[in-house]
């Protein structure tokens, strides 16, 4: 949908909107908080999108002698490595065939997500009765699956975004964060009187427009999934995350179809 917008006489378009960095970043962040944060209640401390964070918990399984707990969290790093090495793959013949890459892999999310949608409304009922580890690993490598074509389509989308920015770890992101600021506070402090324009500054708050919407987008879903799931006690909140990353899809075949055509 394109209208033109007011004092210009560029034309605003819904679909190019919804996949620029600021839109695009926030709402791949919010899924990622949102899934993460579900999974984490549910599957008793199992990282789908911070998958690094598996390893420590493995470490206290194993201590702790909980041989089912500690395989399910040591093998959520095989299938996401797996995960990304195909998602690779189907970017690159996407490629060849000229196909919409960021398109074609928020496709291939929204597919996986509704299979965990699907699995873990299917399984996690009788985790309300019994911890089973037979029932947990099956939900969480779905959840993993997921989370890990966000993490490959992140990087695979090439002249998507204008840089990498991660969407489903906030460590690097707040690093991100903090230097920005220090670097705009510092610049203000010590620019001259009367200077007119400050390029490290505005440096500075470029990178700020676009980090914040991000670790604000994952903080917003991983509170959403506290609520939804802790009020329900089920996964169908899980239909969120699917909605949102099929109306980026829609939005990404839509914007592609605006630029072929008006090539």
């Amino acid at each position: 949908m394109a209208v033109s917008s007011p004092g210009t006489d560029e034309p605003f378009s819904l679909s190019a909107f919804l996949i620029s960095d600021g839109p695009a970043g926030f709402l791949l962040s919010w899924v990622a908080g949102f899934v993460d944060t579900s999974a984490f209640i549910i599957l008793f401390g199992i990282f789908t999108a911070h998958v690094t964070g598996n390893i420590a918990l493995a470490g206290s399984s194993f201590v702790a002698a909980d041989e089912g707990s500690t395989v399910t969290r040591l093998s959520v790093i095989p299938v996401f490595m797996v995960t990304v090495a195909l998602t690779s793959l189907l970017a690159r013949y996407a490629r060849h065939k000229h196909w919409p890459v960021f398109a074609v892999l928020l496709t291939a999310e929204a597919i996986a997500l509704v299979v965990f949608l699907i699995v873990g409304t299917s399984l996690s009922p009788s985790l309300l009765v019994d911890v089973q580890e037979d029932l947990i690993f099956p939900i969480a490598m779905a959840g993993v699956v997921a989370m890990a074509i966000q993490n490959a389509l992140m990087k695979e989308a090439k002249g998507v975004f204008k840089s990498y920015i991660p969407t489903t770890v906030m460590t690097g992101n707040t690093t991100q964060l903090t230097l920005d600021l220090v670097q705009f506070c510092v610049a203000k402090l010590t620019a001259s009187a009367g200077e007119t324009g400050n390029p490290e500054a505005e440096e500075a708050l470029e990178r700020l427009s676009r980090v914040f919407p991000v670790i604000a987008g994952f903080a917003l879903g991983g509170l959403g999934a506290v609520y939804f799931i802790l009020a329900s006690e089920t996964w169908w909140s899980l239909i969120f995350p699917v909605i949102v990353i099929s109306v980026l899809a829609v939005a990404a075949y839509a914007e592609h179809s605006r630029r072929s055509s008006a090539a």
